[in-house]
């Protein structure tokens, strides 16, 4: 599958080195065009629209009679830049400088914006790869900052400050609505096409000058006006700047088709997973075997084990402990202690013959419960499994687990440590509540024991349930898990007992490894296409 955000910078670098579109030698030399730009910004001068200082840096950018580039400034001296040059460009075109080529570059207004006013205000969050996301706006309704830092179409707003990645991304503003800027982008106002300026702005060679002259602070990086200023601009003849945007234009609009079919197809993969998991709980999955055991059998054994686990001290006794059988009425009955009640109205959909209901609890040989706070150290022989190693995308990340301070060893009992199969479940925190994995020890690289810390819930199913069917189970469930929740916005938790009382349904232990294997094909032949995808 293509990488359209590594075509669309590849394009961008060819429009801007002259490989993109042919040279037409009857196109009007760059360095025409940007005699031009000098002599009006010299009018501009004296017509008080610039002021002297404006304009007393610029400079022309010229190759000498050796071959080499040499950069003449306003006082009549001059310098070989040769080593400045990054990379040959055509005959035809001229290297020169932003502030040479920019009407000035101030920074936009400091006042403070609000929900509504007479202009929007855009800011950082305003700049998305290359275009201005009106998403989100502010406004203003200061009428000496409209008239100051009012936008024209092509003006290109560059950011000035931000976090390394991000600072100098530029935007091209096209006068969709009527705007002015925040203090942290500078404005381009320039003669120049703005399409194939901002091109070149949105080159990885722009990014990589930008990451060069950058100041970093405490989580932030800044380029100022100056620096800006001094970048070095290739520049075409101006009908083959616009014919580099018309050509750049049309493939990326093929690269927008070809990114939208990949964000349908990763979501057609998404639901395809979610329909898998949902088939195979329900049975639907894979045809049942009138030859497999039933699972009211299997269920049996699960109590004599648990029960055997009980008298050896290695499990305390539940006292909700219950037994949900089919009445010969056809409905549903739990059974806990003596009391028997009717639960046909939990039970959430039909199940083979085969089949049986139990809660979550009645299926584990471990208490589910979360892991314990932990003391972290630099280092140690113990990890600690947090949020963070549930990942979104990319299943369980031991290699972000921190180490526990063994000094607090004691707290930990044997059946705390995970094991081979343990389903963990982010039990706390906005945006990763419900987030369920499943813990494999050749995910542990490092080889070290870990323990799980006070937010993740650990559910260790019986011998005779297959872990991964219950994993299956669990991510079948995980939007419902997600809006279980509860507390205030930023301290939802998902309490245990939740997860105790769920209701599981507990195929034939023959029919849970075909429907094991089943997902397991499946989910690698689906990893390959998203792999393909990335």
């Amino acid at each position: 599958m293509i990488d359209t955000k590594a075509l669309r910078q590849k394009i961008l670098d060819l429009a801007i080195r002259g490989k993109l579109v042919p040279q037409d030698p009857d196109d009007e030399p760059a360095s025409v065009l940007l005699e031009r730009i000098r002599q009006q910004k010299q009018q501009m001068v004296k017509e008080g629209k610039l002021k002297p200082k404006d304009i007393k840096n610029d400079s022309v950018i010229f190759v000498g009679e050796d071959n080499l580039h040499y950069e003449k400034f306003a006082d009549g001296s001059v310098k070989c830049i040769e080593d400045e040059i990054p990379f040959d460009i055509p005959g035809s075109w001229a290297w020169t400088r932003i502030k040479t080529v920019s009407v000035d570059l101030p920074y936009g207004t400091s006042k403070k914006s609000n929900s509504s006013g007479k202009v929007a205000v855009l800011r950082m969050g305003n700049l998305q790869d290359g275009e201005i996301d009106y998403s989100d706006l502010v406004y203003s309704s200061d009428e000496a900052d409209i008239e100051k830092y009012y936008l024209v179409e092509n003006d290109l707003l560059f950011n000035r400050t931000n976090s390394a990645e991000w600072v100098g991304k530029t935007s091209i503003y096209r006068g969709d609505t009527p705007a002015i800027y925040a203090g942290y982008l500078i404005r381009i106002r320039t003669p120049l096409c703005g399409e194939y300026l901002n091109a070149v702005m949105n080159s990885s060679y722009a990014n990589n000058d930008c990451i060069r002259v950058k100041t970093d602070a405490v989580n932030q990086s800044n380029i100022n006006a100056q620096k800006l200023g001094m970048l070095l601009v290739p520049v075409a003849p101006i009908k083959e700047q616009h014919r580099i945007v018309t050509s750049f234009k049309r493939i990326f609009e093929f690269t927008q088709c070809i990114q939208s079919e990949k964000k349908e197809l990763s979501a057609l993969i998404q639901s395809t997973k979610v329909k898998i998991l949902d088939l195979a709980i329900r049975g639907q999955l894979i045809p049942q075997d009138p030859n497999d055991e039933p699972a009211s059998v299997l269920l049996e054994r699960i109590r004599a084990e648990k029960e055997e686990l009980i008298k050896q001290g290695k499990l305390k006794r539940d006292k909700k402990e219950s037994v949900i059988f089919r009445g010969e009425d056809n409905s549903y009955y739990e059974k806990v202690g003596s009391d028997v009640i009717c639960i046909d109205a939990e039970i959430p959909f039909e199940i083979p013959d085969t089949w049986e209901w139990m809660r979550l609890e009645s299926c584990c040989i471990k208490e589910i419960r979360r892991g314990k706070s932990p003391k972290y150290i630099d280092e140690s022989g113990t990890l600690v499994f947090a949020q963070k190693c549930n990942t979104k995308y990319s299943g369980i990340d031991v290699g972000l687990a921190l180490f526990l301070d063994e000094s607090i060893l004691g707290r930990y009992p044997n059946d705390e440590y995970l094991q081979d199969g343990d389903v963990v479940i982010n039990s706390t925190g906005t945006g990763t509540l419900g987030r369920v994995g499943i813990y494999h020890t050749t995910d542990n690289h490092r080889g070290l024991p870990i323990v799980p810390d006070s937010h993740v819930t650990v559910i260790r199913a019986a011998h005779g349930i297959q872990s991964i069917y219950v994993y299956a189970f669990m991510k079948a469930n995980q939007s419902k898990l997600e809006k279980e929740g509860e507390g205030s916005t930023n301290q939802k938790e998902l309490k245990p007992l939740t997860l105790k009382e769920m209701l599981i349904p507990i195929p034939p232990y023959s029919e849970q490894e075909r429907i094991v294997a089943t997902i397991t094909t499946a989910f690698s032949i689906i990893s390959a296409v998203e792999k393909s995808l990335s």
